[in-house]
Formats: structure tokens, sequence, C-alpha cells
């Protein structure tokens, strides 16, 4: 593997970036109605991290276990399973050989650290693929204690990699250190897929058929994600200094999705607002943890709306909105070009996408009850680990890492200038 690189790759080295690529929406199957994939050979797999986007919880539909015990079956064998926290990684794996899946995991060992699983490892137990789902804040830099992209390109060259969003959560120079860890994933070859599933929703392929099909010039984005914050609970969501706040955390694939249809984005043309905890419409009366815990200057804002130019010339806007009680999110994406206007509607649960389009006033309106983008991120990784697709446009990663390190770069130039213009308290 080649060192990781200190040059940051340049926008001419990012036009054949994977959120320029697309997949026929025909081809993302419900995963009820995806045959799993046939062979007698094990798959192993290597979590890392033992939480909820690993294996599951109330607060969302992410659950990265349950989807590859659909798609590889009885294949499955996750034969590590790394995490400090190593009494609730096992009480996790013993709930799990609780169930019909147990195959994939009664063979499966805790470590606390990739180190401890290395000099451990038997030769059976090498892994095809890590999914790696710790905490953002503990990798994605080439520095010791959060490189653990850098420790499996060193210790296991050539197997794949699934990165769960946002690929950091650091200090803001932390941006460059994020672009080094792409450059080595580069150089080594090896097939790398980040968790930016809703490029992956049918409804969002059919935008990006359209626009293809009919050699459309996107000329603006605009995109809102109001989050239920009742049902939030986790103290380090609501702390800056843990989860650098809502919009990088967050309302991060809100930002991605607007750079998949607009483009890269012109840094320095970033403009942004927000509204802070300690002002008067601020005040929230349904938080479920005591803010009084963490400090002022750490407490999230309650709204951040964000503008900016695209390269191309195309303008965006962004609001992120901490303001919804109960359990549902309310997230919209509207894409418009000449004489189109695309409208993706609650995404997260059940796609909507309404389209208007030249020669009628009128809105169609297409629904996607069975998909599932989250299958079809892990599905689509699986097939390319796999080989089996003989259409090379089959199976396609439809978010890179250097094309993460742009959002990350875009969710904290949006952060920078809220936090410019913002009242102190």
């Amino acid at each position: 593997m080649a060192p990781p690189g200190s040059r940051r790759p340049s926008r001419r080295d990012s036009e054949a970036l994977s959120r320029r690529s697309s997949i026929d929406p025909s081809r993302l199957v419900p995963m009820n109605k995806v045959f799993q994939i046939p062979g007698s050979d094990d798959f192993n797999v290597v979590f890392v991290g033992a939480g909820n986007i690993m294996f599951g919880s109330d607060e969302g539909p992410w659950n990265h276990s349950f989807r590859l015990e659909h798609k590889l079956g009885p294949r499955l064998k996750v034969v590590a399973l790394i995490d400090p926290a190593v009494d609730r990684a096992t009480a996790t794996l013993f709930k799990k050989r609780e169930t019909f899946v147990r195959s994939a995991y009664e063979g499966t060992r805790v470590f606390k650290t990739l180190d401890d699983f290395i000099q451990n490892m038997l030769p059976s137990e090498r892994p095809r693929a890590f999914i790696i789902g710790s905490p953002p804040m503990f990798r994605g830099t080439t520095r010791p204690g959060s490189d653990i992209e850098i420790q499996i390109l060193r210790s296991f060259p050539g197997i794949a990699l699934f990165v769960e969003k946002p690929i950091a959560t650091g200090p803001e120079e932390g941006i460059e250190e994020a672009f080094k860890v792409s450059q080595a994933i580069t150089d080594s070859g090896v097939i790398c897929s980040v968790g930016y599933m809703l490029r992956y929703l049918k409804a969002v392929q059919m935008i990006k058929q359209i626009i293809e099909e009919n050699n459309l010039q996107v000329m603006a984005t605009i995109a809102r994600y109001a989050c239920a914050y009742e049902a939030i609970s986790k103290q380090d969501w609501w702390d800056k200094s843990k989860s650098c706040g809502p919009v990088i955390e967050q309302g991060t694939h809100f930002c991605d999705l607007s750079r998949y249809f607009g483009g890269d984005v012109d840094i320095s043309t970033v403009t942004a607002h927000s509204l802070e905890w300690h002002e008067n419409p601020g005040h929230l009366r349904k938080q479920t943890m005591d803010e009084t815990r963490i400090a002022p200057e750490n407490r999230i804002p309650r709204v951040t709306s964000a503008t900016w130019k695209y390269e191309s010339g195309a303008v965006g806007n962004f609001i992120h909105v901490v303001a919804l009680q109960g359990h549902d999110y309310s997230c919209e994406l509207e894409v418009y070009a000449d004489g189109y206007q695309f409208k993706l509607v609650n995404p997260y649960v059940q796609p909507m996408l309404h389209i208007r389009r030249p020669g009628s006033d009128l809105e169609e309106v297409h629904r996607f009850p069975d998909d599932d983008p989250f299958f079809s991120e892990i599905s689509n990784l699986i097939d390319i680990v796999e080989d089996i697709e003989e259409d090379p446009e089959g199976a396609t990663i439809l978010s890179s890492y250097e094309d993460a390190c742009r959002t990350y770069e875009l969710t904290w130039a949006i952060r920078r200038a809220s936090e410019k213009s913002r009242k102190n308290v």
C-alpha cells in the first residue's frame, strides 16, 4: 500500500467521481425480492462498532447487520466485532445468537481494537469486507487513535471497505486529514463505499435518469431537513464538541444529495445564518435530555440556513431545523432544470417524487413503498466484491470516499459561516 499522500485532489481530478454515476432505477430491487447470492463459501465480515448504525435502534431504519443478513443469508459470517465497549458488544451478540441468523454470529469474537483482532486472527477468519460504523470522531484521519481506515489498508490490503457517514467529526483542520485518507484509499485501489444511502433511492435515480436522458443542466437545489428532536436522547448529538453539530452529523445527507445533483460547490461562496439555543425562538420544550449538562458554547443551533454557488453556476440552498416533536422527520429536496421541477418528499420512510415537466402545469406523483436504500448500498457493494455482474453498469458505488470528503468540506463550511454571522450569548 502506498503511504498516505498529502496531495489534495484537484477539482479536475474529481470529474470522474462517483457522484456523476447513476444506476438504472429498475435495478434497485426491494430486499424481499432479492435472491441471496448462491454458493457454499463463507463470506467473512468484520464489524467495527457495535452501536445503533450497525445493529439498529428505535431512532431510525439504519441497521447494517440486518441488510447483510438478508443479502448473504447463511454465507454471512461475522468473524469479529471490534468495539472498546466489550460488554455492550457481547450483549448484542447474545441477542443475535437467539434469532434465526445465529449461524452468522455463533463464531463471532469481540475485540477492543483492530490490533487485538490482527494478533488473534485465524487464517480462516480473514475477512472479505470491513463494515466501519464506529463513531466518526474516532476515524477519518491519519493520526493514531482515529485512523482505522489507514490501519485496515496497511494490514488487509485489497479488502473492501464500507464506511458510514460522515467520514469524520473532528475539528475543521481535520478536513485535510480526511483528504489524506481518501488519497490512501485511492492509491490502494481498494473497493470503498461511503454510506450516503439516499443516493440509492429509486426516486433519486429516477431524477438522475431524466436529467441525463434530456441532457438537462441543474439550475438550483433546495433542501430542507427538519428533525424530530424529541426522539433524540443521545447527549453527544446535542454537543458540538462531540458530534460537530447537526449539519455535519445529520444534515450531511441532504448536503450530499444536493451535491449529487448540483456538482462541486464553490466553497468560497457559502453563506449561512443560524438560530441559536439562547435566542427566544430557539427555546425547546420537549427535550428528553438535560442540555444544561453541555457547556453553553457547545450547544447546537436550532436552525441553520445556508446558500452557495455550484461551480457550474447553479445555486444551492439548505436549511436544517431542530423543531419537530414526536418521531417522524420532515425532509424534502427540490431540483430545478429548464422546464422541470423534481421534488423528493419523505425519503427516509415513504419516498414520494413529484415531477413537473415541460408542456404541463400538473405534477406527476411517484411512490416507492418498498424501497430500501440501506439495502441497495450494501447489495451493490457485495455484488462488486463478489464480481458477479457481467454488466459493468449493473452494480455501481455511488459515493466514493473522496466524494464524501467534499460533502464533509461543505458541511464544515456551512457551520463556519453560520458561526461567523451569529449573535453572541
